[in-house]
């Protein structure tokens, strides 16, 4: 079993029923899921859009990440996500973070997340599950890249 970390998003609809919802679903193949509060924060991408929810979760699983994967793209498309454009609106959206201390790169994906040092709104949930956790490529922990980096997200939970 590996420790994953994941971040999720949702600016369309019921944002809160939908990470609910995705959580729910997650746990079918991801053991002991801990939750991060729940934080407001601007569109990243394309920014005439809604606001959006942001949370972080970590847990645990002997899915390969080519498998992983897969079964959050079935679990987004079980919560309803509908693809309008990139970096559009989303009723949801998982992105794996990090998958242990795996580099991992393929076509379909890259592991850690290869932005995540650049986007406050999934630093600041992560540091609230695991603040001390070391990126494996940057060395450095999630504490240190979010206070490098500027702050865009609002402090609402």
């Amino acid at each position: 079993m590996e420790k994953i970390f994941l971040g999720l998003g949702s600016n369309v609809g019921d944002r809160k029923s939908y990470i609910k919802k995705a959580i729910f679903f997650l746990k079918q193949k991801i053991k002991n899921i801990k939750s991060a509060p729940i934080y407001k924060s601007r569109a990243y991408g394309f920014k005439n859009q809604e606001y959006f929810l942001n949370t972080a979760v970590s847990g645990y699983t002997d899915l390969p990440p080519e498998e992983l994967l897969k079964f959050i793209k079935d679990v987004e498309k079980k919560v309803g996500r509908v693809y309008r454009f990139h970096w559009g609106p989303r009723e949801i959206d998982i992105d794996i973070l990090f998958y242990g201390d795996l580099i991992y790169k393929s076509d379909n994906l890259v592991i850690p997340h290869p932005y995540i040092h650049e986007r406050d709104f999934v630093l600041k949930p992560l540091c609230d599950l695991e603040c001390n956790f070391k990126h494996p490529e940057l060395n450095k922990t999630i504490y240190q890249l979010l206070k490098e980096i500027k702050e865009n997200f609002i402090f609402e939970k």
